[in-house]
């Protein structure tokens, strides 16, 4: 089949910054063409038109329309032309969106299939975030929805409360996200315990309100407490903090530590992605505490890589990781007891081991990019056959 993503975001250095929406469009983009497919990126908001070739994958950069009032109308509309062109010149078979602020939400291809994949849209955000949407947001996104011809889900909490919020009852096809187990090769993991015996806490991602970050100063406080040698690691890029208005959530976060807990903390701002990696692997344990995800890359990263997680216990965790088998889930408001699962690990090295090679196993067997591309795979070929 020949496949195209449509997207706001990809890796690579031609389309500028990139999320987890990218990375997982591209871990399956990799895991189509490993099956035989054709995949082409179609990257809108860009600053030129162009077309270039990554790997096997074709990406056609498209730069939005800019006129007062009309551009949201005219860029959806040259998409569609697009989409019309590549279709009729049987370049592509259909085309994937995400739920992101609706952006087919007036793309009505003459014959190709739409498909809709749910990682969480502006309104399911805000809502986990409890802070208002823009009506304009959620209506393009209820939109989308109800025009697609197939719709996806990387986790059935986001399915099941998409519905919930918009009002519907679709039908989503349950397809989590992938990653490329290639990556993250485990045949030299060792843990990392240094002589001294500091134990390191990672986290990593933006520092950002909805993924936990101004509980995780308040957790750690009282780890420090009850493991003094403990220290943590804090990678990725600052946020502003919507909420309160502060421009830098890293600073916020600041005010939260304790002096002895701050000594202890170092936070590198955002790295390559090759360097994260290193980062995991060097830690003795990572930790989310986050609120608001569909199904989280980072976390499959740290668990491909065999390493223990104490993360957050909302909706998609659960279809993720059972709690006590492949790491510790709790609520991100229970500091004590947060805290008190990752003093409990790292005073086991036993139980990090344990946790580590079942969560590696769980990925290997639901979340590998092979897996998740044939999973694709079949559900693009039934929507052709019904259409």
């Amino acid at each position: 089949m020949k496949i195209a993503f449509l997207t706001p975001e990809y890796p690579h250095a031609n389309t500028g910054n990139s999320g987890g929406i990218g990375t997982s469009i591209k871990n399956l983009a990799q895991g189509l063409l490993a099956q035989g497919c054709a995949v082409r990126i179609l990257v809108y908001g860009q600053k030129e038109d162009a077309v270039f070739e990554d790997d096997g994958i074709v990406v056609q950069q498209i730069k939005n329309i800019k006129l007062k009032g009309l551009s949201w109308w005219l860029t959806r509309k040259k998409l569609e032309r697009i989409i019309n062109v590549l279709y009729a010149n049987n370049e592509i078979d259909l085309v994937e969106a995400p739920d992101w602020t609706g952006i087919t939400s007036f793309i009505k291809p003459k014959q190709c299939p739409v498909v809709i994949r749910l990682n969480g849209s502006d309104t399911y955000f805000c809502h986990l975030d409890q802070r208002p949407v823009k009506w304009i947001n959620k209506f393009h996104e209820k939109k989308a929805l109800q025009n697609a011809n197939g719709l996806i889900s990387v986790s059935q909490f986001t399915a099941d409360l998409t519905n919930q919020l918009f009002g519907l009852k679709k039908n989503f096809t349950i397809i989590p996200n992938a990653i490329d187990m290639s990556l993250f090769d485990n045949t030299v993991i060792q843990t990392n315990i240094p002589p001294s015996g500091v134990r390191g806490l990672l986290y990593f991602g933006t520092l950002i309100r909805k993924k936990g970050l101004l509980e995780l100063p308040l957790i750690f406080n009282q780890v420090v407490e009850q493991y003094p040698s403990a220290q943590l690691l804090l990678v990725g890029r600052d946020a502003n903090d919507i909420i309160s208005g502060n421009a830098s959530t890293w600073a916020m976060m600041q005010e939260l530590f304790s002096p002895k807990a701050l000594a202890k903390v170092t936070y590198l701002g955002g790295v390559a992605y090759g360097d994260i990696k290193k980062h995991i692997e060097q830690a003795t344990l990572c930790v989310f505490p986050t609120y608001a995800e569909a199904l989280p890359v980072s976390w499959l990263e740290a668990m491909a890589l065999q390493k223990p997680i104490v993360a957050s216990n909302i909706g998609w965790a659960n279809e993720m990781i059972v709690d006590g088998v492949e790491g510790f889930l709790v609520n991100p408001k229970d500091h004590t007891i947060y805290a008190s699962k990752i003093v409990e690990l790292l005073e086991n090295p036993e139980l990090q081991k344990q946790f580590g090679i079942a969560a590696r196993k769980k990925v290997e067997q639901k979340f590998s990019m092979e897996v998740v591309a044939k999973k694709s795979l079949v559900f693009y070929e039934s929507l052709k056959e019904k259409i």
